[in-house]
């Protein structure tokens, strides 16, 4: 079969360059060999006509000789010396070879040398004969030496010639029976050509199987020919973009050369077993290959040529991230924003492997008694946090080991939020800056003016909580301001965060973001769950039916709710059903609901987990304004069947069995129907596992690509007793000083850097604060809140045209 049959365009084309290298290789070889017989002959020619007896009028400084030594000096004609014995160091055997030394005097001619240089004597005074070897025999200036190819070399020469033809006839020949590059690549190992040339570079030991084991007892597959291929290519694409090779080019030449695939379509892995993987390998995956390679070899980097590589010098200290969570709300305030951050805080920390501080607001005693329910203050932020620590621990079930901080913050009666005061970035101090998690980034950037979060931290993770837009379309004006506002919100979200994270596609598609709902539910409500699924007998689990809970707003579903069940008043039978909840606009739906006549029950606000509402069987949610309801989750736990909407917020949950999803307001009054007749199924191990904190945690150190990060230390350096901050792009240089890569962001750095200084420009300028809502005195930290969190006085501002 030609090379090109059965091939696309571009195959065709590399293995036909292929064949043709082969034979233009082949043909040279001939052409070379011709060229050195035919010099051979000249030399032979040429060495006829020298006439060496006029060597002994030529000059010699360092020897002392008679007359007759050098009627013939050497004694040499072409049958006494070979041209490749002067080939010394392309030799393979050594010299401690018994037969390689009886031919050691032979090749170095030591008797004629001995002879036309008087080195008898010398051996007789003391001189060894290995030092006579070692001599370096100069040659008389004007002297030629009769040459040729002894015939004794000429059969291994011969057998030389046939190899390299044959390997070159079984290339060709595997060119032309490879189906595919990949298939190509994978023959071309196989012959023994390859495995001569693999033995003679010493890429593989002797007693290699063909695996590495790294310090893990861990078996690592030796790079193939196509990742080494591959990894070039890529580390060539500027130079071969210089000389006008497009990257489409060598793009495709990259796909080309990536694993083959198996029948079945799944990846071909390290030992010919298919992976549950169909998708290319990608660069990422490729450097981890090499650096797990590398890493089996024992191989560590200590440094450049003139300084030794301090950064990889670390201690088991040092390995630990310093991780800043950073949320805009705090306990007792029992909203999404309080609750989760705290959980993942407890559960990061939990693991060890990282130090992690929460950073809350800190509320005056005015703002207390409106945030906080039941008139609930607290006269510092020790006290505080007592409180928290309390609440947390007694829900994880273990002691949680990290740090809380507090921040000035002023809530907003508008916005129905807390908004920082000042640049909070300072209450993590900078030798502890190293990942800083933005609980809602964009609602903490809004107003910020401080020092830029990715210039003090080494990585700037933001978790997206609320969809910001879909609340403001609910106000006057709202298509305007919802439009000013995504755009506000991409402006600070790319100059602040390096990665983003959101809960759900419900929200905006923000830069450098990717979906990935990285929370988990309270363990008391799978605690709970679980003893009602371990009930047995005729009894019924549940003994009550309907039930919603969540802060009283229109915003969380309210509005939704009042219009589906007084739209279908009569199909369902005005069934009877409980509310949960407290707020701003509490009064406003009691109303609404008295209004159209619904059988509504309204109830104060309580804890989820509480023991009154273990009863109710069907949590009805028809909200779909929020990202990830914290409260269906909280339901599904505690095995109760979940009634919510086809939503992106719910996407999480469609898997799970108890969770009916409906599209249209008939299809709610079926749904609510089948939910209040039928009984949930007990949760499956893996789907508790699913909605545990401990998954959520590692989902969210996968997303967030936490353990991609060099190590802490690699980010400082150290300057007059002290540790000071390297910048970071002099600190991701240091930590990849095997890496060949060139900045590839430069150009968007630079616009980064650009909307920042704009955005801290404007935040710095009260008149516009206030235009964009920003409360007063919120751009400095007043001096209420620096004698509450003991803050020392700051130095006299400059204030420059008023500013």
């Amino acid at each position: 079969m030609a090379p090109s049959e059965g091939l696309d365009p571009g195959s065709d084309r590399v293995l036909s360059f292929i064949s043709k290298s082969l034979m233009e290789v082949q043909k040279s070889t001939g052409v070379d060999m011709k060229l050195i017989q035919s010099s051979v002959e000249s030399f032979r020619e040429s060495s006829k006509t020298l006439n060496v007896r006029n060597w002994k009028n030529s000059p010699l400084p360092n020897f002392s000789v008679k007359g007759d030594d050098f009627r013939n000096p050497l004694n040499l004609s072409v049958d006494d010396f070979d041209i490749l014995k002067s080939l010394k160091p392309k030799i393979g055997r050594s010299w401690s070879d018994s037969s390689m030394q009886e031919r050691k005097n032979e090749l170095w001619l030591v008797p004629q040398m001995d002879k036309a240089l008087g080195l008898g004597k010398n051996r007789e005074r003391g001189v060894t004969k290995q030092d006579d070897e070692r001599r370096v025999v100069k040659k008389p200036q004007g002297a030629r030496r009769k040459i040729r190819v002894s015939e004794k070399w000429e059969e291994p020469l011969k057998k030389v010639k046939q190899s390299v033809e044959e390997s070159l006839r079984d290339l060709e020949t595997t060119a032309a029976t490879s189906k595919t590059p990949g298939e190509f690549f994978e023959n071309v190992q196989k012959t023994e050509f390859f495995e001569n040339v693999k033995k003679n570079l010493k890429l593989a030991k002797a007693s290699d199987v063909g695996t590495n084991t790294d310090s893990h007892g861990t078996d690592v597959a030796p790079l193939t020919v196509p990742e080494l291929l591959e990894s070039l290519m890529r580390q060539s694409e500027p130079l071969l973009d210089h000389f006008g090779i497009k990257r489409e080019v060598t793009e495709k030449f990259r796909e080309m050369l990536r694993r083959p695939t198996a029948p079945d379509g799944a990846a071909v892995g390290k030992r010919g077993l298919p992976h549950m993987r169909k998708e290319p390998l990608i660069e990422d995956e490729l450097d981890l290959r090499i650096a797990s390679v590398i890493q089996s070899t024992g191989y560590k980097h200590k440094g450049g040529l003139w300084t030794e590589n301090h950064a990889f010098k670390q201690t088991t200290e040092d390995m630990h991230r310093n991780i800043a969570i950073v949320t805009t709300a705090s306990l007792p305030w029992m909203t999404g924003t309080a609750v989760n951050p705290l959980f993942r805080a407890a559960y990061l920390a939990r693991s060890g492997e990282q130090k992690v501080t929460l950073l809350v607001p800190w509320l005056s005693k005015k703002d207390q008694v409106l945030v906080y329910p039941n008139q609930m203050t607290f006269e510092s932020p020790a006290e505080q946090e007592s409180f928290v620590r309390k609440w947390v621990e007694d829900r994880v079930g273990f002691k949680c080991d990290f740090k809380i901080s507090f921040y000035p913050g002023k809530f907003s009666l508008e916005k129905r939020s807390i908004l920082a005061a000042g640049d909070i970035s300072q209450f993590i101090p900078d030798q502890e800056a190293d990942v800083a998690v933005l609980e809602e980034p964009e609602h903490l950037n809004w107003y910020y003016h401080g020092r830029r979060w990715t210039d003090k931290f080494q990585h700037v993770v933001g978790v997206v909580h609320t969809n910001y837009l879909e609340y403001v379309k609910r106000e006057k004006n709202g298509r305007v301001q919802a439009f000013l506002l995504k755009h506000v919100n991409n402006w600070v979200v790319r100059i602040y965060c390096d990665k983003v994270l959101r809960l759900s596609a419900a929200t905006q598609n923000l830069p450098r973001s990717s979906v990935c709902n990285v929370h988990g539910v309270n363990p008391q409500f799978l605690s709970i769950g679980r003893a009602i699924a371990e009930v047995e007998g005729d009894k019924p689990k549940f003994s009550k039916g309907a039930y919603y809970l969540g802060k009283m707003v229109w915003g969380k579903g309210y509005r939704e709710l009042m219009d589906l069940l007084a739209q279908n008043k009569e199909v369902l039978g005005n069934i009877n059903m409980d509310i949960f909840g407290s707020g701003e606009d509490s009064d406003a739906v009691k109303d609404e609901a008295q209004k159209h006549g619904l059988a509504l029950d309204f109830h104060p606000g309580r804890d989820h987990a509480d023991a009154s509402l273990h009863g109710y069987k069907v949590f009805i949610n028809p909200s779909i304004s929020d990202v990830v309801c914290t409260t269906t989750a909280e339901a599904l736990a505690m095995g109760k069947i979940v009634v919510c909407a086809d939503h992106p917020s719910n996407e999480f949950f469609m898997s799970f069995p108890n969770c009916y999803i409906y599209r249209t307001p008939e299809e709610f009054v079926e749904k609510v129907k089948l939910a209040l007749t039928s009984e949930p199924l007990p949760l499956t191990p893996e789907l508790q596992h699913l909605l545990s904190w401990e998954a959520a945690t590692d989902r969210f150190i996968d997303s967030a690509e936490i353990k991609r990060l060099p190590p802490r230390r690699a980010i400082m350096g150290k300057g007059k007793g002290k540790l000071r901050r390297l910048p970071i792009d002099a600190a991701k240089r240091r930590t990849m000083a095997l890496s060949l890569a060139l900045p590839k962001r430069a150009l968007s750095n630079m616009l980064d850097r650009g909307l920042a200084f704009a955005h801290y420009f404007l935040s710095g300028i009260e008149v516009a604060r206030r235009a964009a809502g920003a409360l007063p005195g919120t751009m400095y930290i007043d001096e209420e809140y620096r004698k509450d969190l003991n803050l020392p006085t700051p130095p006299p501002r400059r204030i420059v045209y008023g500013w």
